[in-house]
């Protein structure tokens, strides 16, 4: 007799696909999830602002999404300080983004394409001059204006914003400048151009990302301040940053009146940086990756 042993039975192949398959097939329906899961959580707050700013009163804290929407908080806005405050925003902001530009990037062109002795000491001295707190130049600036009768009037706020966003728009625009081959403007000259006819038209297209990103970053630096709006301002000039501590009483906080205006406070920076979302990204990403 021959003992025979039974070979253990091998179990078949599943036909379920492994996880690291599934994973691999699905990879962009998990990216897009992730995606969208990440968006959620980013803008939550945002959302939640905007649908507080139309809730009622009596249900200003309610977590229903279904609610009888009402527009008595903007209504409510338009009819007080809030206005006046907005406007104010608005016109420091613009004018001084603008002057900023106009006055920071032919200094950034010279800074980048001149050759003179402690280029690079003043490049750096003008980025300090943005790194010192607000709180430095406070008192300073407070008493200048009060000399020369500049509280609380739009100049002011203009002026002082000027001052801060040309550092960033030198320092800034500087970088893309030099990012410009020089060969593109010596072809120019060549061709007959002027030196600002070749600024015009050839190295100023071509910094069109770095200019939209630096024009956002001024606006957004501009129109979310809040210190030197409250130190240099008091009814004519506040801006609406400044406008919505005035809705924080002793008797109780309008939370209503909050959420609209936070809303609206947001309303001109989101619009503005959709308008120039194309250069924006190419600017931000300028030079991050290099041949």
């Amino acid at each position: 007799m021959h003992a025979t042993t039974d070979a253990p039975a091998v179990a078949p192949a599943a036909d379920t696909p492994s996880r690291a398959g599934w994973i691999a097939r699905h990879r962009r329906q998990i990216g897009d999830a992730v995606t969208v899961a990440v968006l959620i959580l980013v803008l939550f707050p945002f959302l939640w602002l905007v649908q507080m700013s139309f809730r009622p009163n009596d249900d200003i804290f309610g977590y229903q999404l279904a609610f009888s929407p009402t527009f008595d908080h903007y209504r409510a806005l338009w009819t007080g300080i809030f206005a006046q405050s907005f406007t104010n925003s608005v016109v420091v902001s613009l004018a001084s983004t603008a002057l900023a530009l106009a006055l920071g990037v032919p200094a950034a062109y010279a800074m980048a394409r001149a050759d003179f002795k402690r280029r690079r000491m003043i490049a750096l001295w003008i980025l300090a001059t943005r790194m010192a707190p607000p709180i430095a130049f406070t008192i300073p600036f407070f008493l200048a204006y009060r000399w020369v009768d500049l509280l609380d009037t739009q100049l002011g706020l203009i002026i002082i914003y000027l001052t801060f966003n040309l550092a960033l728009v030198i320092w800034m625009m500087q970088t893309f400048f030099e990012g410009v081959p020089r060969a593109l403007e010596e072809a120019a000259w060549i061709d007959g151009c002027g030196v600002w006819e070749t600024f015009l038209r050839i190295t100023l297209p071509l910094s069109a990302p770095g200019l939209a990103a630096t024009a956002v970053i001024c606006f957004i630096l501009s129109w979310n301040d809040f210190f030197f709006a409250l130190i240099l301002t008091r009814t004519n000039a506040s801006t609406a940053p400044v406008a919505i501590v005035n809705f924080i009483q002793y008797t109780g906080w309008e939370w209503g009146r909050i959420a609209a205006a936070g809303t609206l406070v947001m309303l001109p920076v989101v619009v503005f940086s959709m308008l120039v979302r194309n250069y924006l990204i190419r600017g931000l990403t300028a030079g991050g990756v290099k041949d």
